[in-house]
This record gives C-alpha cells, sequence and structure tokens, in this order.
C-alpha cells in the first residue's frame, strides 16, 4: 500500500486505511509505539488487554495487605437469575 506524507497544520502525518490498521489490531484512540529502526519507521500497537489500562499496572496499585470481603448487591430484581 502507498501512502503520501501530509501536512497537517506545523504536523505531517499519514492515512492509514480501515483494513490496515484491522490488520494489525488497532483501533482508533489506542496507542501506538513508534520508533525508526536502520531508516525504517515502525508503529507498534501498545500491549493493551482492554481499554485504556493494563491489568498489572492496576494490580500493582492494591495496596500490601488489602483484603476485600464479598458483597451482598441485595435480592435478584427483574429477570436476573443468580
Amino acid at each position: 500500500m502507498l501512502a503520501k506524507i501530509q501536512k497537517w497544520g506545523n504536523s505531517q502525518g499519514i492515512r492509514l486505511a480501515k483494513s490496515l490498521l484491522a490488520d494489525a489490531r488497532i483501533n482508533v484512540g489506542d496507542e501506538v509505539d513508534i520508533r525508526v529502526t536502520d531508516g525504517v519507521v515502525i508503529v507498534t500497537p501498545e500491549k493493551r488487554i482492554r481499554g485504556r489500562y493494563k491489568l498489572e499496572d492496576l494490580v500493582a496499585r492494591i495496596p500490601r495487605g488489602c483484603h476485600n470481603s464479598e458483597v451482598d448487591w441485595g435480592e435478584p430484581v427483574g429477570r436476573e437469575i443468580w
């Protein structure tokens, strides 16, 4: 696939086809790592499982010795099945 570098304000950019992003498993709003190796620009998706956060980062923020108990949310409402 050929693309052209274009100027947007004071920046330059490349438009990427939706199918190309889908093949790379990159969605709009995802963070990517961009680096240059031997004159080649490499764009790789940031290793995220879901959403904006890594599970490892969230778990690391749990204070040591934190033990939570089961929460009783009350009786089922509507068509809930417990």
